[in-house]
C-alpha cells in the first residue's frame, strides 16, 4: 500500500506539472493589470448575496471502460453569502445554507472562498489528508487573483490561481489546474476514484453568478493516478431572499469571532509546519469538522462563550495536524 500511495503521488506530480497554465494564458501586462484591477474587486464582492442555489452534477464521458457513470444529480438550496474581510488585495466570502424544518430556520455554516491578488504561493491540495504551499511563478503573478476555498470548519479544500478574462462579451475568472478532495456526495459511496482534478470559473450573470467546474475524477490503477470519468458541475447562484436571510445574520454575529480565530489557528498551523496534514472521512471532511460546528452551535444556543470556545477549538486543532 506504502509503495502505490508513492508510485501514484509521483505520477499525480508528473501529470500536474505536464498541465502548466503558462501555456494557455501568458503573463499579464502590469498596465492591462492596474486597468482592470477595480473590474475584478467589483466582479468578486458581486458575488455577496442572498440566493437560492442550484447545484447540477452530471458525469459524462468514462474513461474507465469498466466504469459506469452515476446519473445527473441537481439540489438546492438557500445561501447567503457575506463579505466579512476586504483589504483591497484580499477579499474573503462566507457562505451559509438556510435551511428550514419543522418551522424553525437552522444555519449550516458552508463553504468559504479567500480571494488574494498577486499571491506569491497558494496552498492547495496535495494528496489524501494533506495541503501544502505551492509557489505561483513569479511571471504570472501580476494581474491575477488566487481563490482559495476552505470547508465548512475552515480546514483547506483546494486552492487555485487565475485571471480574469472576457470571451464572447462575458466576463469570468478561469482558475489553472486544481487537485481537490472528495466532495462527501462522493466519498460516503467508497468510489474507485479518490480525487478531482478540475478547472473553475465564476462569472457574474443579470440574476446572480455562476461557479462552473469540469471536474475529471481520478483513481489508482496499477500503480498510477489515471482518469475515471469526467464531470461537470453548474452551480447557479440566483438573486433571492424569500426565506429567512436574518437567521444567518444572526448566526454569524453571534459566532463571527469564533470562527475568526478558528481561522486564524489553521492560518498559524499551515505556516508553522509547511501546509495542513489532517486525517479525512468521508461523512464530515475533517475528523474534528464535526466537533468545531457544534462549539459554534453552543455559542449561539449560550451552552458556552467565545473564549471557551475558542480554547478549545485551538486544541482540537493542535491535537489533530501535523507537519509536512
Amino acid at each position: 500500500m506504502t509503495r502505490l500511495k508513492t508510485m501514484i503521488g509521483a505520477s499525480l506530480l508528473a501529470f500536474a506539472c505536464s498541465l502548466s497554465p503558462a501555456l494557455a494564458h501568458p503573463p499579464i501586462a502590469a498596465t492591462q493589470a492596474a486597468a482592470t484591477f477595480e473590474q475584478d474587486r467589483a466582479d468578486i464582492l458581486a458575488m455577496a448575496g442572498n440566493y437560492k442555489v442550484r447545484f447540477d452534477m452530471q458525469e459524462s464521458t468514462r474513461w474507465d471502460p469498466a466504469y459506469t457513470p452515476l446519473d445527473r444529480k441537481i439540489s438546492g438550496g438557500n445561501e447567503v453569502v457575506r463579505v466579512i474581510e476586504d483589504t483591497g488585495r484580499k477579499i474573503v466570502l462566507q457562505h451559509m445554507l438556510v435551511i428550514e424544518h419543522e418551522g424553525a430556520s437552522h444555519i449550516i455554516k458552508h463553504w468559504r472562498q479567500d480571494w488574494e491578488y498577486e499571491p506569491a504561493r497558494v496552498l492547495v491540495y496535495a494528496d489524501r489528508n494533506t495541503w501544502k504551499w505551492e509557489d505561483v511563478p513569479e511571471k504570472m503573478r501580476t494581474g491575477r487573483w488566487s481563490q482559495t476555498v476552505w470547508q465548512v470548519d475552515d480546514s483547506p479544500r483546494y486552492g487555485g490561481w487565475g485571471q480574469f478574462e472576457t470571451q464572447g462579451g462575458v466576463r469570468r475568472w478561469r482558475s489553472n489546474w486544481t487537485w481537490r478532495p472528495l466532495a462527501r456526495r462522493d466519498a460516503v459511496r467508497k468510489p474507485v476514484y479518490d480525487r478531482y482534478l478540475s478547472i473553475n470559473r465564476h462569472q457574474n450573470s443579470p440574476d446572480g453568478w455562476v461557479h462552473w467546474q469540469d471536474n475529471t475524477k481520478m483513481g489508482g490503477k496499477d500503480g498510477k493516478l489515471v482518469p475515471i470519468v469526467q464531470e461537470y458541475v453548474l452551480n447557479t447562484y440566483t438573486k433571492f431572499d424569500g426565506y429567512n436571510v436574518k437567521a444567518a445574520d444572526d448566526y454569524w454575529s453571534a459566532t463571527k469571532d469564533y470562527w475568526a480565530a478558528v481561522r486564524a489557528e489553521w492560518d498559524k498551523v499551515a505556516n508553522e509546519n509547511g501546509g495542513i496534514v489532517i486525517q479525512e472521512e468521508a461523512e464530515t471532511g475533517t475528523v474534528i469538522s464535526a466537533r468545531l460546528l457544534q462549539i459554534a452551535d453552543d455559542i449561539v444556543e449560550g451552552k458556552t462563550d467565545t473564549q471557551k470556545a475558542v480554547s478549545e477549538a485551538r486544541k482540537l486543532i493542535a491535537e489533530n495536524t501535523g507537519r509536512i
